[in-house]
């Protein structure tokens, strides 16, 4: 069985919720829809972006048996799988692999602040218990455990391993990623305030696991693109400069309170965030519809705005 290859776009999708608060598979429907027409490579459903940390564990379940029904094949559905320990992260991704998931997302269990070696025993772990192809997210900053770049090569040799998205804001641990040449796509967050995307591309990294992309889709796609043509570095230079302030404004809140917030203002069905989180408004909502409409994303995509 060959390797799953994965480059380009990879966007954390929002999960759409109901005016009441429940999941809304149509809205889903219709996400994945918008994504799969504008250039994404592949989404990951239940990211932190997707506030997995306050989906229950059958609303989790639910989520995989039935966006999964929605694949065409056009787009890969990787889903966030992350338990609170070990045990409980290998049933998320045997459950997803069961019922048609096309990879899974791993970060460390939070909360925890466990040691780096066991976090790299706990990756190692689960990827023995499963055949589903595998993710890593280094977050320090949401789950205070780090991976130094040796624990990373020393994981990528599993080859369940497909998929790397760098967190934090050492440009020197992707440059030695990328050095090792691990048999993985080498990402990182979009971010301008950690700053990785420049960098990461210019080293010959694989694409973006964005959340940008929930409302730019194909402006996400276009700066993700791998360099390996002449031109690419000036390409991926005019189109990263002009996105520059959305990329700012979604992360201008705790991820995804800009994101989803400005979805909802322009149209797009994402419902509200779910509490203790609230939406923007005001004068930090106008600010991002002003951003939308004035790079042309409004008459693009048709937002309302």
């Amino acid at each position: 069985m060959s390797k799953l290859k994965i480059e380009g776009s990879f966007v954390a999708l929002i999960t759409p919720f109901n005016a009441d608060g429940r999941v809304n598979y149509e809205a889903f429907r219709a996400l994945l829809e918008f994504q799969e027409k504008h250039g994404t490579s592949a989404v990951l459903i239940m990211g932190s972006t997707g506030e997995v940390s306050m989906l229950s564990p059958e609303e989790r379940r639910e989520i995989i048996v039935r966006t999964a029904q929605l694949k065409t094949g056009r787009l890969q559905l990787f889903y966030g799988c992350t338990g609170n320990n070990t045990d409980a992260t290998i049933d998320y991704v045997k459950f997803a692999r069961d019922n048609g998931a096309d990879g899974a997302i791993l970060a460390a269990p939070a909360y925890i602040c466990a040691a780096e070696t066991d976090i790299e025993r706990y990756f190692l772990d689960v990827a023995d218990a499963t055949d589903l192809p595998l993710g890593i997210y280094n977050n320090p900053p949401r789950v205070k455990t780090d991976l130094h770049w040796t624990s990373l090569l020393r994981i990528f040799k599993h080859p369940n391993y497909v998929v790397h998205k760098e967190s934090t804001t050492r440009v020197g641990q992707v440059a030695q990623v990328i050095a090792g040449r691990p048999d993985v796509a080498v990402m990182c967050c979009d971010s301008p305030n950690l700053g990785l995307v420049v960098p990461t591309m210019s080293l010959g990294g694989h694409g973006t696991a964005n959340m940008t992309g929930n409302i730019a889709p194909a402006e996400l796609a276009a700066i993700s693109r791998p360099w390996r043509e002449p031109g690419d570095d000036a390409r991926f230079r005019e189109a990263y400069l002009h996105l520059l302030p959305l990329l700012h404004y979604t992360y201008s809140a705790i991820n995804p309170v800009a994101v989803k917030s400005l979805m909802k203002a322009i149209g797009l069905p994402a419902g509200s965030l779910r509490r203790p989180l609230r939406d923007l408004d005001g004068d930090a909502l106008e600010a991002g519809v002003r951003i939308v409409r004035e790079l042309g994303l409004a008459r693009k995509y048709g937002f309302k705005a």
